[in-house]
This record gives structure tokens, C-alpha cells and sequence, in this order.
């Protein structure tokens, strides 16, 4: 048994490794998404909110030079490098709470991703008018983000397919490559990070990899009215195991 600050990896007797996320571990990412939610504002209103005020000046000024002077250009090209400063500004905080997920919900979110995914995405989204609570949203769109950043990194894969549906009061999101499998939970694959993040919604991940057939992250997500406390599942009660199957040839 192997002991450390986040998770506890032990082998059962059918040697499937079981990854068990501890309270603590659920209580850190309900706090790391807080101060993030504090950095995104901090961002918005701190030091954007300077660089726009800066590009409007320096526009300004601009209207009062002759755009073929020296002075002119240098401005010119001040202001385009100030312009991409902003872009990269405003990509860091949608990277730290993404807009698209706050303002037009989960289905929105996972078509930005399949977008912006360097590969083939298949989305198959099966969610209605409803919100649901913003921690699931959120967890459920860094699952899929994680999840698609893994593919791209190590399965060698060409296509890979995105699944969320509500179905009564539970959240289903799985993410299904056609790669190489054989992912472990060690190796850099982020997955005990993803049991974690599930776990802090009451929820539970398994993870099916099979060598040469490809890897499926799968997360159930409870966000009915009995998951409004979901932040304060307990994972001792057996709800934040994610089980990785070890690979088969």
C-alpha cells in the first residue's frame, strides 16, 4: 500500500488497481476551484481593465499622429503587440473558469473543446434546457478537457468521441479514443487528478483501457436534488474510486 498526500493506490485481490480519493483530496479542489474563480476576477478586473484603458489612450494619441512617421509606426506597432498581450490575458482567465461554461452552460462548453481539439471529436451530448449546479458543470468540463489533452499527448489515436447525457438525476461523461491504450494511473496521465476532481462532486470515474482498443473515461455525476450537497460527499463512502483496468493483450 502506498501512501501519499493526495490518493491511496492499493491492488485488490482481483489485482485491479483502485484509486481511493480521500476527504482531503475533495476539500483541496473545492478550495483550488475558489481561488481560481478569485484569480479569473482579479485578472478581469485588475490588470485587464488597465491594459484596455492603456489601448483606448494609446488610440488617442494615434489619431494625432501621421500613421507614415516614425513615431507613427512605433505606436502602431506598440499597439498591435499591446492588442495580442490582451488576447493572451483574456485566454489565461477563460483558462482558469471558462466564459463559455458560465455564460451558455455545459453543452456549449464541450463544443468549444471538440473545436479547439487537435484531432477528430465525435460530440454526442444528450442534455436538456436545464442548468445544471455550476460544480458539476465545471468537473464535468475539466474531465473532458483533461481527457482529450491525454488523448492527444499519448494514445495515438485518430478519432476520439465525447458523450455527455443527463439521465434522472445523474450526470454521464465519457470520453472514448480509438488509440493504443493500455493507460495507467501513474505515467503522467493526470488520471488520479480526474478521480479526485470527480470524487469532489460526489461522483465516481472508471477508467477501461485496453491495449490496442483504446481508453474510456467514464465519470456518473450525481446533479439531481439529492447532488445539491454533492461538494460534501464523503469519497470513505465509496463514491470517488476510479478503477483502471489493466491492460489486456
Amino acid at each position: 500500500m502506498i501512501h501519499t498526500a493526495t490518493q491511496t493506490l492499493l491492488e485488490s485481490p482481483a489485482s485491479v488497481p483502485v484509486l481511493c480519493c480521500s476527504q482531503c483530496s475533495v476539500q483541496v479542489v473545492a478550495a483550488a476551484d475558489g481561488e481560481r474563480r478569485r484569480l479569473e476576477r482579479d485578472i478581469h478586473d485588475g490588470a485587464q481593465q488597465r491594459l484596455v484603458s492603456l489601448a483606448l489612450q494609446l488610440g488617442r494619441i494615434g489619431k494625432r499622429l501621421d500613421p507614415d512617421s516614425e513615431v507613427g509606426r512605433l505606436l502602431a506597432a506598440a499597439r498591435a503587440e499591446l492588442a495580442e498581450s490582451l488576447q493572451e490575458l483574456r485566454e489565461i482567465a477563460r483558462g482558469l473558469h471558462p466564459a463559455v461554461l458560465v455564460d451558455h452552460g455545459l453543452g456549449a462548453a464541450l463544443r468549444a473543446l471538440a473545436a479547439r481539439a487537435p484531432l477528430p471529436v465525435e460530440l454526442r451530448l444528450q442534455l436538456d434546457e436545464r442548468r445544471l449546479p455550476a460544480p458539476v458543470e465545471l468537473a464535468a468540463y475539466y474531465l473532458v478537457s483533461e481527457a482529450l489533452t491525454n488523448v492527444a499527448k499519448h494514445a495515438h489515436a485518430t478519432g476520439v468521441t465525447v458523450t455527455a447525457a443527463r439521465v434522472g438525476d445523474r450526470l454521464i461523461v465519457e470520453v472514448q479514443d480509438d488509440g493504443a491504450g493500455g493507460a495507467h494511473a501513474d505515467g503522467g496521465s493526470g488520471l488520479p487528478g480526474l478521480a479526485v476532481r470527480v470524487a469532489a462532486v460526489g461522483g465516481r470515474l472508471r477508467v477501461r483501457s485496453v491495449l490496442g482498443r483504446g481508453t474510456s473515461v467514464r465519470a456518473r455525476i450525481p446533479c439531481g436534488s439529492s447532488g445539491a450537497a454533492v461538494a460534501r460527499v464523503s469519497a470513505s463512502q465509496g463514491e470517488g474510486a476510479a478503477r483502471i483496468f489493466p491492460s489486456v493483450t
